[in-house]
């Protein structure tokens, strides 16, 4: 019986990422990050039970970068596909019209399907990731999840951070091109990063794992949703320094 238990954890990941699906597809981007929070934290855990439990399987490693694709992979494409469409018109509305006009497709309301390159980088980033077997107490590349939540930061700050500047970068269409592009890069280049799986507690083993939480936590709470591309910017440079020590 104990054997099903991370496997179901994950699938309600996959749950959590189908609903968020729903809601990114019908601009609800708020509730859509919500889901994919909650499934980034089925994530954690049912790797974490597997481990606790002993019951990491062949099937559990699949399961989860199916269930990555969909929260993870699938939903912020669809984000960033409105947020390109919102991009279009400067404002927040339905992203589904701005690629028809006159019942014709016209080139520049095809830029938000680029958005898709997240979906198809993140593909690519877990695939290599099940058959690395390198990747077991490190990474290489971006985590999906990281970057997941690193694009769905962005309608969070557009909706309750009430920043006018960041507003104006965040709508800006090429600020989101080359996020885009940059995303799927980071997801698939060869840049080795810690992983936050603490094998024990001991901070002379851990003090890397320890500092990036800390501050972390800082920036949330004094920054809101604005911490959170601070923090995978952290991640990343931490990591390399990390890295060349």
């Amino acid at each position: 019986m104990k054997k099903h238990i991370p496997n179901f954890i994950t699938l309600l990941n996959v749950f959590c990422g189908c609903v968020a699906t729903m809601f990114a597809v019908m601009n609800r981007l708020e509730l859509a990050a919500i889901f994919v929070a909650l499934g980034i934290f089925f994530d954690f855990f049912d790797g974490l039970a597997a481990r606790v439990l002993d019951v990491k399987s062949e099937l559990g490693l699949q399961l989860d970068s199916l269930a990555d694709m969909i929260t993870s992979g699938l939903v912020p494409g669809i984000v960033m596909f409105q947020l390109l469409a919102m991009s279009q018109t400067s404002g927040w509305g339905d992203g589904s019209h701005f690629f028809m006009e006159a019942g014709k497709f016209q080139f520049i309301h095809l830029i938000p399907f680029l958005g898709f390159i997240v979906t198809m980088a993140s593909g690519y980033r877990l695939a290599k990731f099940n058959i690395d077997e390198n990747q077991t107490s490190s990474f290489i590349g971006l985590p999906t999840p990281a970057n997941a939540l690193l694009i769905l930061s962005l309608p969070l700050i557009l909706l309750y951070q009430n920043n006018d500047f960041l507003n104006r970068i965040i709508l800006n269409q090429w600020f989101l091109i080359i996020l885009t592009l940059v995303s799927a890069y980071l997801l698939n280049a060869n840049l080795p990063l810690f992983a936050l799986k603490f094998k024990n507690t001991s901070f002379k083993d851990n003090a890397m794992r320890y500092i990036f939480l800390i501050i972390s936590l800082v920036l949330i709470v004094t920054m809101k949703f604005m911490a959170i591309p601070l923090i995978i910017l952290f991640y990343v440079v931490s990591s390399v320094i990390q890295e060349r020590l």
